[in-house]
């Protein structure tokens, strides 16, 4: 592998009605086998495919630099996550239980968690390979079966990752690849074998598997878009609170669903505040994502690039003032003079009925509004289809608590910002989703209950 800036590192064919069949169909003869295995046995295997990912972190997070443009310091991190994440779910595949329940009489009932047979994963460009992990590990542990569908602009690293359950001995065929965009996805979708669908991407699209998941009356999971505010209060550590804004709005290039990308900050605080975090915003380094000092490497593709800029175009126009940065990057390296990059973007002056402040831009931009009151920033925070995320930056404990649980978002942050154990539930309100990834809560999502009742004397009859 190699950095092509700007140039085409693959082609792969997409999968038609004939492959997405047959990948459904070898998923579903591994369900049969995969599933009559006990959660410790499942447990062994998925253990050891978290090995072989931590063995191999260095190389899948190059591979990930390479598919997605994000620095390779950040792409480690996915990669731990994602093994991380195995890991934890492995622990819990040997846990899943259901419950006895005492009747009168001496009968009595019980519950069997089962799994869904064969689930769909469709992925998003941002996070590929710690996407996939996040909705193959509480599958795998229920005992189901995945056929994944990674984002046309990054199809490489899933196919490792498959490539990795079978050398860690999963049934053949039990977490299956296919390539594709959205005619790829529609097959899978209303294929009739198919039991559940787990999506990460846009509110559209998420609204489009909706309507087809009605249609078989498919349980899905949507985690969709965000706008998610951020709210630095005057009392908050300002060196922390600056950090956290840099890390709420500049991972991945800003390419990341659940940025607090509007920052409401207190308005006795706001010129220090803007000051600081557009001094240290100028200093990120842009450029080379495999370098060890690069800290914002390329946007996904020139699409999404003039897309970002159009939004800068127009924060302008609405009377935005720009601190800092939004124009595009050339490096210096002439290998690199076709990359998809930009400056990182600090916008002031920014009113709530801006497009800027209002739709979700998806890049390295981040819009400062001033804020007098906390019952007023909450409102305001919340006056958004989105929900998502939400941060409070404070040193007052009960005001960050009575503020977070003011929110309505799903996912709250209290002096930091997108943290994300794969110990706690992730997942949004409103247009931003439903359902979870992460954590406990996940099981619920790849798993249905059966319950037993069991009687131990004669039937008491009304006939």
């Amino acid at each position: 592998f190699k950095m092509c800036p700007g140039r085409v590192l693959c082609k792969l064919p997409c999968s038609g009605e004939k492959e997405v069949d047959l990948a459904v169909q070898s998923a579903k003869a591994a369900f049969k086998i995969w599933s009559q295995m006990s959660g410790m046995e499942r447990c062994r295997v998925m253990l050891e495919a978290a090995r072989i990912i931590r063995e191999q972190r260095d190389e899948i997070a190059t591979m990930e630099t390479i598919n997605n443009g994000k620095s390779i310091l950040e792409a480690r991190v996915d990669i731990d996550v994602s093994w991380q994440c195995l890991e934890y779910y492995a622990g819990l595949a040997g846990s899943l239980a259901g419950e006895h329940i005492q009747l009168p009489g001496g009968s009595f009932g019980y519950t069997r968690r089962e799994p869904l047979g064969v689930c769909v994963g469709i992925g998003a460009w941002n996070y590929p390979f710690q996407i996939a992990c996040w909705k193959s590990g509480p599958a795998l542990a229920c005992g189901n079966a995945m056929v994944f569908k990674p984002s046309p602009f990054t199809p490489i690293s899933v196919v490792r990752l498959a490539e990795i359950f079978t050398e860690a001995g999963v049934p053949k065929g039990l977490f299956n690849v296919v390539q594709g965009g959205a005619a790829t996805g529609q097959l899978l979708c209303q294929h009739p074998d198919v039991a559940k669908i787990s999506f990460t991407g846009s509110v559209p699209t998420g609204m489009k598997i909706m309507e087809m998941a009605a249609k078989g009356i498919k349980p899905i999971t949507l985690e969709l878009g965000g706008k998610s505010p951020l709210i630095i209060f005057s009392d908050s550590d300002l060196d922390n609170a600056v950090k956290g804004a840099l890390m709420a709005n500049f991972l991945t290039q800003g390419e990341v669903c659940c940025n607090g990308t509007r920052v409401f900050v207190e308005r006795k605080i706001l010129d220090t505040f803007t000051k600081e975090v557009v001094k240290r915003t100028q200093k990120i380094k842009v450029g080379d994502p495999l370098l060890e000092d690069t800290r914002m490497g390329a946007l996904i593709n020139r699409p999404h690039l003039n897309r970002v800029q159009g939004f800068i175009k127009q924060a302008k126009e609405q009377g935005a003032e720009v601190l800092c940065g939004g124009d595009l990057y050339v490096p210096d390296d002439p290998k690199l003079k076709n990359g998809f990059y930009m400056r990182p973007c600090v916008l002031g002056n920014c009113k709530d009925d801006m497009t800027c402040v209002k739709e979700e831009i998806f890049g390295p931009v981040m819009a400062i509004l001033p804020f007098d009151t906390e019952e007023e920033v909450v409102e305001r925070a919340n006056a958004t289809k989105f929900g998502l995320a939400g941060g409070v930056f404070t040193r007052d404990i009960q005001k960050a608590h009575r503020v977070v649980a003011a929110l309505k978002a799903g996912m709250c942050f209290i002096n930091n910002y997108n943290v994300s154990p794969v110990e706690l539930p992730f997942g949004g309100y409103k247009s931003s989703g439903f359902g979870r990834e992460n954590g406990r809560a996940a099981i619920e999502y790849y798993s249905q209950l059966k319950t037993v009742c069991v009687e131990m004397g004669d039937v008491e009859s009304v006939f």
